[in-house]
């Protein structure tokens, strides 16, 4: 008996579906579910860099913050979600989506149909960065071939609250890979520690394996260019996204004045 709400791309559910399936897939959409960390104060500064790491690399990017801390949308996001979302720049556009996803959720549990929607309602849009706690991001990436980047930051609190998002991802989802971004300053001697500690735990506990890692300085400048890790990081997920598209470098000049009108 076939299972109607099953989805496969070689047995679309209206033509209106298999079409967005084909173009989603020649297009090569990013979708990067950003795993949200109450224990980070600076996660800001770690979706600002992570976006411009994005911009860098000439791709535009809508960062969806429905993180418990983010803003509610706006009352007409349910009805017209395009309206509601705010560019920041040439290369970002802004959705606050606080409890967002729960208004996706289907009789299975599944909030996927919001990411449909935010390619109907940017589609513009190159890379989608979703942040969210790692419960909402299940919900939404639970058949996605995607790769969860947490956040970390130089506390053990930060650490504990990543593995656990990892756990959650890797036991819902069979989300076995991960990157980690750690919000801290740079010099300190305890990140290499903190990287291999959670890695080896993952992999220990869990099978689960830290793809790349980077390290956001919250007090850097935004528009600086990304470190050779943070790029790495960005093109691994371009990678996995089947986003082979060049490289378009960003002079420093261009980056400054996009980092002045976020």
């Amino acid at each position: 008996m076939r299972d109607f709400y099953a989805t496969s791309a070689s047995m679309p559910l209206d033509q209106a579906d298999g079409l967005r399936r084909l173009f989603a897939g020649a297009r090569g959409r990013c979708l990067v579910p950003l795993v949200s960390n109450p224990h980070v104060p600076f996660s800001g500064a770690a979706i600002e860099r992570l976006t411009a790491a994005f911009g860098a690399a000439g791709r535009h990017t809508l960062v969806v913050d429905a993180a418990d801390s983010a803003p509610a949308p706006n009352e007409l996001a349910r009805v017209d979600l395009a309206s509601v979302i705010e560019p920041l720049g040439p290369d970002v556009a802004y959705l606050a989506a606080r409890g967002l996803p729960l208004a996706y959720v289907d009789t299975r549990g599944s909030a996927s149909a919001l990411l449909e929607a935010l390619a109907d309602a940017a589609p513009q849009a190159d890379v989608v960065l979703l942040h969210a706690s790692a419960s909402d991001l299940a919900r939404i990436f639970q058949r996605r071939s995607v790769r969860p980047v947490v956040i970390g930051a130089d506390h053990p609190e930060s650490i504990k609250h990543a593995y656990a998002s990892v756990k959650l991802l890797a036991q819902r989802c069979t989300l076995m890979t991960f990157d980690l971004l750690l919000a801290a300053p740079p010099r300190s001697p305890r990140l290499i520690h903190i990287a291999q500690s959670l890695a080896g735990t993952a992999d220990g506990f869990l099978g689960s394996v830290l793809q790349r890692w980077a390290v956001i300085d919250p007090a850097g400048d935004p528009a600086a260019r990304p470190s050779p890790e943070l790029a790495a990081l960005v093109q691994g997920q371009l990678a996995l996204a089947g986003d082979d598209r060049p490289t378009q470098a960003v002079p420093a000049a261009v980056r400054r004045e996009r980092a002045a009108l976020r």
